[in-house]
């Protein structure tokens, strides 16, 4: 499976679509921000600038300040895949996201959607 269009998409492009997914199902912005604040490690100022950038989710990812060591937590299945068998780090990422904004939008507690 060729990934390398998905890897090459501006994370700017698919922001506004978890943002409205959130919004959508009655959560906010803000909590949106603290899971992708919690999976990566940037702060509120540098995802503003990764945004602003428009950087692909490639770089996205690869600039992170920190993958939280709890993702491996992350579990089920997203887009088909099991999140936890995906064997390509970055599309394992990308999902990691993918299910955490789905959890979020399904009204998941956040300190479950955190892994607390």
């Amino acid at each position: 499976m060729d990934n390398t269009r998905v890897f090459k998409m501006a994370f700017a492009s698919v922001y506004p679509h978890y943002v409205a997914k959130a919004e959508k199902k009655g959560r906010t912005k803000d909590e949106l921000h603290a899971v992708i604040h919690w999976l990566t490690g940037y702060d509120q100022q540098a995802l503003e600038r990764q945004i602003a950038q428009r950087v692909d989710f490639e770089t996205f990812f690869a600039q992170a300040p920190r993958i939280n060591p709890n993702v491996s937590k992350i579990t089920g299945v997203i887009c088909g895949y099991r999140v936890e068998a995906i064997e390509d780090k970055l599309m394992q990422q990308i999902r990691y996201l993918d299910k955490l904004v789905d959890e979020l939008a399904k009204g998941k507690a956040m300190d479950k959607i955190l892994r607390k």
